[in-house]
């Protein structure tokens, strides 16, 4: 089978391109517009292809960049590789797209979790807290709970969207898993008010962390 080629690869993705979908994409501070379902199928027919997914993502084109986290072999990055990638990674697609299915499959994580979640840029920061989120969420041991807490009490208010989005989705995870310490999420939550006033679609759980954390322990029948 020939190989496929990043020019066909981009004429496919440009194809795809949807005013509606670029509408929709641009409100959420992302720049393109295809649409996810599309792109998916597409990575689904090209499957893993690793070197692939290396040229794509050397575009910088987000469509491309996105394709290629779908395509690529997350545990072949190394450490160093993971860092420079997130650091390129400025759309919040592009951005979460690769901490969730690449980096948190990577035998890198915990090691880049630790160093990012003290990352002075607020956007690394955020994803250094997507995965002590997914830590406290699958694999809490040897996570300070209570520490954790201190730290969003003492820095959630005051922090850049995508960094206080990712605490409080920390926050609300602490006090849905962890029965011992929702009291005190609860209180930071409502002490806090972060988020309280998002507009939440009918049916959706609002993100204001007391909303969100009693609804799903409600859900779990706790």
């Amino acid at each position: 089978m020939a190989e496929t080629t990043v020019e066909e690869v981009l004429a496919e993705l440009a194809g795809l391109e949807d005013p509606k979908a670029r509408a929709v994409n641009e409100r959420h501070g992302d720049d393109h517009g295809v649409n996810l379902g599309k792109l998916r199928a597409l990575a689904k027919r090209l499957k893993t292809q690793h070197d692939l997914a290396g040229r794509l993502w050397a575009t910088g084109d987000s469509p491309a960049r996105l394709l290629a986290i779908l395509v690529c072999r997350p545990k072949a990055y190394g450490r160093d590789e993971l860092d420079a990638m997130l650091r390129e990674a400025r759309t919040p697609k592009v951005h979460d797209w690769l901490v969730s299915y690449v980096v948190k499959k990577s035998p890198h994580a915990e090691e880049l979790r630790v160093a990012w979640t003290a990352d002075p840029d607020p956007v690394v920061a955020s994803a250094g807290w997507a995965l002590t989120t997914e830590r406290v969420a699958k694999r809490p041991e040897g996570i300070d709970l209570a520490g954790l807490l201190d730290v969003i009490e003492a820095e959630m208010k005051g922090a850049p969207d995508r960094l206080q989005w990712a605490m409080n989705h920390c926050l609300a995870q602490i006090g849905i898993d962890h029965a011992e310490h929702r009291a005190r999420a609860i209180a930071i939550g409502e002490r806090l008010e972060v988020l309280k006033d998002y507009p939440t679609p009918p049916g959706c759980t609002s993100p204001f962390a007391p909303v969100w954390i009693d609804e799903m322990v409600r859900r779990q029948g706790g």
